[in-house]
């Protein structure tokens, strides 16, 4: 029977008996089209169905979701791909003794089992790969890499999987393959989908390393030169929603808030791409005349060229002539900057979207000093210009508490009730190892009730993810779009924006909703 829990505000998670019951489970909720569903999101034995709270109630959706028959046989497929992979990774001896057989005998095996892709997701382009041959149970890393080639091939439980690009993670490595699994330029640009069988094959020669892209040239009456980047400097939008299912995750910038804040003060449509600064210390040099904005975090910022030096009001519109440099301070409160400029970026979108996803490696690269963003020019705004409304209140500072709102679920269940009173009950210090990937939280480490291995399963922006070290990580735009370490709860989708905005040195509380979580049917 299957089980519904609730995995955050905006989203459940059907758990299923088994992988073939998800995935018999899959097609038939593709054809039920339910109410108020906006993606699914296939797993291990779950399914995260993301839904909108204002066209649904939760409690209904699981109710619709329950009552919906898996098909009799999964969907066959007769695509076919061949991997080569040097087997040399540096955990193929420790798999081996975890498996109580030799490293060769690991190879051998891996080679001649028959695989086939059960899902996709972590990142575009990554399969779930499932064998025939019962020897594959490898449990996880207990700490995970923060850096894992591109091309490595990994075993994680039943699963194997070759990472796309370099990404962190917590798989067992024992080779590394030079097929790309991700390419934009072929269509489709994933090599592997949902039901191909996939043989894996031994060769000796050396990998070659692909040489970096070069950066196009631009020639553009309207622009804007990297003069200085500051800490990170990226082209963001409102991202790629509803391609979770192929590994595409939405992405976008963190700050949903400020982006459209910035954009209606340059007159532009609310989700135009726009710049994202974090940390502040940026200097960006006119081509021809712009007008830009500011929202988000606080910084200092002044416009300087030959008619001298203007200090640039937050949130309003400031123009900028040819030669102008607009020079942004450190930022002081929050975290990122959003810069708007009238017209937007003049780059080409990939899958629809500019938003630079930097686990994935979708989008435009981080920008560099000299880097030079072609624009479509003032002209090109559509609207007139709204600065942006005091209303939207201050970013957090250092050492400042912020209050988060969470719902708890999918897997609380995991820990114990000390465990739940923690979460809650106490402030938790925002490190300097987060990112757009997730904030890395320290305090009183939360203790498991349960111990072992978690299928993997569908996570969303706002996750609270638990590692075996008890430290949770909350989940910003760029997170992996499936995990293995159980998730404690998620934070509410209005309070998404403040999380993105949390600096090093902030602290959280979270703070239970008065709805309780959905738990319906019964555990597989």
């Amino acid at each position: 029977m299957t089980r519904v829990v609730t995995a955050a505000d905006t989203a459940l998670l059907l758990e299923a008996a088994d992988l073939d019951e998800a995935m018999r489970l899959l097609p038939r909720l593709r054809e039920a089209a339910l109410p108020g569903v906006t993606e699914l999101v296939p797993a291990a034995r779950t399914i995260l169905v993301r839904f909108d709270p204002r066209a649904v109630r939760a409690a209904d959706l699981a109710e619709r979701l329950l009552a919906v028959e898996p098909a009799a046989e999964r969907a066959a497929s007769d695509a076919s791909v061949t991997i080569p992979v040097r087997y040399d990774g540096q955990d193929l001896d420790e798999v081996a003794g975890l498996l109580g057989v030799s490293a060769e005998e690991v190879v051998a095996r891996h080679q001649a089992a028959a695989w086939s892709v059960a899902f996709t997701g972590y990142a575009p382009g990554f399969g779930y790969l499932v064998g025939d041959d019962d020897l594959f149970q490898v449990p996880r890393r207990s700490s995970p890499r923060t850096r894992i080639p591109a091309g490595s091939v990994g075993l994680a439980g039943a699963f194997s999987g070759v990472y796309p690009r370099e990404s962190p993670g917590g798989w067992q490595l024992i080779g590394r393959t030079d097929a790309r699994m991700w390419d934009l330029g072929r269509e489709p640009a994933a090599l592997l989908a949902p039901g191909t069988a996939v043989r894996f094959e031994r060769v000796e020669r050396e990998l070659v390393e692909a040489a970096p892209a070069e950066r196009p040239a631009v020639d553009s009456a309207h622009a804007l030169e990297v003069v200085r980047p500051g800490l990170q400097l990226l082209v963001q939008d409102l991202g790629r929603p509803g391609m979770a299912a192929t590994g595409v995750s939405a992405s976008g910038t963190a700050d949903r808030t400020a982006l459209r804040a910035a954009n209606r003060a340059v007159g532009n449509d609310p989700g135009t791409p726009a710049l994202e600064l974090a940390g502040g210390g940026a200097v960006l040099r006119a081509r021809g005349p712009a007008v830009v904005a500011i929202a988000g975090g606080t910084a200092e910022a002044t416009v300087e060229g030959p008619a001298g030096t203007a200090a640039v009001v937050h949130g309003a519109p400031v123009a900028l002539d040819d030669g102008d440099e607009l020079r942004i301070g450190a930022v002081t409160a929050g975290l990122r900057a959003l810069v708007a400029v009238r017209g937007g970026i003049a780059l080409e979108p990939a899958l629809g979207s500019l938003a630079t996803d930097t686990l994935a490696g979708l989008g435009p690269a981080p920008l560099a000093a000299g880097d030079v963003l072609p624009l479509h020019g003032p002209a090109a705004a559509p609207h007139a210009v709204d600065p942006v409304p005091a209303a939207l209140g201050a970013p957090p500072a250092p050492g400042q508490e912020v209050p988060l709102r969470i719902v708890l679920g999918p897997r609380a269940d995991w820990f114990a009730p000390a465990a739940l009173e923690a979460l809650t009950g106490q402030a938790w210090l925002v490190t300097p190892r987060s990112d757009r990937v997730g904030v890395r939280l320290e305090g009183e480490p939360l203790e498991r009730a349960r111990d072992g291995e978690l299928p993997s399963e569908g996570a969303v922006t706002g996750a609270i993810q638990v590692p075996p070290d008890g430290q949770p990580v909350l989940f910003l735009p760029d997170h992996p779009l499936t995990g293995g370490y159980p998730i404690v709860g998620a934070v509410v989708d209005d309070d998404l924006d403040l999380a993105g905005q949390l600096p090093p040195g902030a602290r959280i509380r979270f703070v239970l909703v008065d709805e309780p979580p959905i738990d319906l049917g019964a555990p597989a």
